[in-house]
């Protein structure tokens, strides 16, 4: 074999190894050290500043909204101000300090007294934590020497919560960066040192190795092209001699791993192929031998649990009735895993896996939560079933009265005005169904646009409680409460209409002779709750969270007679939910219905700003 030059030796190899390791360690440590030392000098620095800028902040609060007599005896702010920085503003940190009121005047300051009773620039940050009450914090270094420097500017707050000045305190860092660089001096020292007494011992070692680790060089080529029949000799019983035998060892052991890994390659190949949704692999005999973390939530059970359990068992699938090597062929499995709690359905995929002989190896079994799919269809058709019967009972009515009508009633002038009137009102119901779905299905594909205004909802619910004052029976009394004063919300005033004219319209119907509706409108932190209250019949528990599905209804027999679609509540939820708002109801039978709904207010500051 051709002779290796030294730098291309394996003792080269090991000196230079050694070295980079020791070096990596090294510098790994002491660039851990050194971030960990700088953040911990800079956290404590800052600390220090902050705790120090807190007590400062509540004097300068003090000084900045005591009360002040006309007496010329008494102290001025700036006056105040100057005692408590001679007090809590003296640090030999502290490169510049200034205390500035809400007129961004400054009244105090630890450098240049001539900038007392100066405002700040326009361009100064000072101004806009004032305007914001939002503090800043940052490190900068400064264009003539370089120093790096904290800045902290924080705004003084009354006891209201208002912003009545602010604190600016710039400390210099440069201290802290000493000490780093200091440190980082000592630990290049100590590498330099290091790496030399490691070459020195990395000498010594490499020469030790080198012939047997040639040897097994040797070997490891000849295994590299997949011979596995010569073994590495032994030349003692020292470590490089237990090295040897262990080399031998390992070339058994890859010999017999080299044909697993093959089996166990495609196995894993199909799994991460299928990652996305939960994942079971089993053994030719069925048993559960790998599974991913989505199938461990899906059954509800850990990998653990599971290992060595059979597939059809975990499944709830009578083994005895399935031919494994035809499982594949059946496609997908729906398996209801239902409890009396739940409603769960899973769907499961079945693929073989075989070894290299062709022979049966296991199975891959992909499962998913198929619940949502099997809710969403049963919504379907429950909704298709729910238009095809509100449409099916005013068209029969009408066909039966056009029937009589063509079979000569429209020659009675007593019956044909009756039949006809009915034949308008179904028609009318049958366009008021249509426009209901059609305005839902906009709200669904997101289709229908919000227009929102700036309202003031006090004579905005008066005028619609007028409409219906003018509308409703005479028997029938609306009692009122209102805030008088000004609520401004941000809405759809169409669409909020809407809302009301469905609650109102509901209460009304149901409403007794000679009963009281209420409608309330209530302020609270961020919101107005509005409460529609009817004397009703009212709406049993079981019933109640249902009354704002789609063509629900509490009282079936007498909605149909009062024409009412079963979609107003269903439109006011989705309408009220598009505000960013809620909308429930309470109710006891026989003592009335309660149908709330929220909607947010306008923030305080962007009302102001308006």
């Amino acid at each position: 074999m051709k002779k290796v030059s030294f730098f291309q030796s394996i003792q080269w190899k090991i000196i230079a190894i050694m070295i980079l390791l020791l070096l990596l360690a090294i510098q790994v440590i002491g660039a851990y050290f050194a971030q960990r030392l700088e953040t911990d000098l800079k956290d404590s620095f800052e600390e220090t500043i902050d705790e120090r800028l807190d007590v400062l902040q509540y004097n300068v609060r003090e000084a900045l909204t005591a009360e002040r007599s006309d007496e010329t005896s008494s102290p001025t702010i700036e006056q105040e101000v100057a005692g408590v920085l001679s007090v809590y503003g003296q640090n030999d940190n502290y490169s510049r300090l200034q205390v500035v009121d809400r007129q961004f005047r400054i009244v105090g300051t630890n450098t240049q007294t001539t900038d007392i009773g100066k405002l700040v620039t326009g361009e100064s940050r000072v101004r806009s934590v004032i305007l914001s009450g939002t503090p800043v914090r940052s490190v900068e270094r400064t264009s003539t020497s370089g120093e790096r420097h904290l800045i902290r500017i924080v705004p003084v707050n009354n006891n209201e919560g208002e912003v009545v000045g602010a604190v600016y305190l710039e400390a210099s860092m440069e201290e802290v960066y000493e000490q780093l660089s200091n440190i980082n001096q000592i630990f290049l020292n100590g590498t330099l040192i290091a790496i030399a007494i490691s070459a020195l011992v990395g000498i010594l070692v490499a020469r030790a190795i080198t012939k047997p680790i040639t040897e097994m060089r040797e070997q490891a080529q000849v295994m590299a092209e997949g011979d596995f029949s010569q073994k590495v000799n032994v030349y003692g019983v020292d470590e490089i001699g237990q090295l040897a035998d262990t080399f031998n060892d390992m070339k058994e052991k890859i010999k017999i791993a080299n044909l697993t890994t093959e089996e166990e390659r495609r196995k894993l190949s199909s799994v991460l192929s299928n990652m996305s949704d939960g994942v079971i692999a089993t053994n030719e005999h069925g048993e559960i031998s790998l599974m991913n973390e989505p199938a461990a939530v899906l059954l509800s059970k850990s990998f653990e649990q599971l290992k060595g359990e059979s597939i059809f068992k975990v499944l709830d699938i009578d083994e005895s009735t399935v031919d494994m090597m035809d499982v594949q062929d059946s496609g997908s499995v729906t398996i209801d895993m239902s409890d009396d709690e739940q409603f769960f359905l899973l769907r499961a995929n079945f693929t073989i896996v075989t070894d290299e002989y062709e022979r049966f190896a296991g199975l891959i079994t992909v499962i998913s939560d198929v619940t949502e799919e099997e809710k969403v269809e049963q919504e379907r058709r429950q909704f298709v079933s729910n238009v095809s019967h509100e449409l099916r009972t005013p068209l029969t009515t009408m066909r039966s009265y056009l029937e009589a009508l063509t079979d000569g009633a429209w020659e009675n002038p007593d019956i044909a005005p009756q039949f006809l009137e009915v034949t308008q009102n179904e028609t009318e119901r049958m366009i008021r169904l249509v426009n209901d779905l059609l305005q839902l299905s906009k709200m669904d594909h997101q289709e229908q646009d919000m227009v929102k205004e700036r309202v003031n909802v006090v004579p905005f619910f008066h005028h619609i409680l007028d409409r219906f004052e003018m509308n409703k029976e005479e028997t029938t009394r609306i009692d009122r409460s209102i805030p008088r004063d000004s609520i401004f919300l941000w809405m759809d005033k169409d669409k909020i209409i809407q809302v009301v004219d469905n609650v109102m319209s509901n209460a009304l119907k149901y409403s007794p002779k000679d009963g009281v509706i209420r409608f309330k409108v209530q302020r609270e932190r961020n919101r107005i709750k509005v409460m529609i209250h009817d004397q009703g019949p009212g709406i049993a528990p079981d019933k109640l969270d249902k009354i704002f599905d789609r063509f629900y209804r509490a009282d079936q027999a007498r909605s149909r007679q009062l024409g009412g679609t079963g979609l107003g509540l269903a439109i006011a939820k989705e309408i009220i939910q598009n505000h960013h708002g809620q909308i429930w109801a309470e109710s006891t039978e026989g003592k009335g219905t309660k149908v709330f709904f929220t909607l947010p207010l306008i923030a305080r500051k962007r009302e102001g700003n308006r």
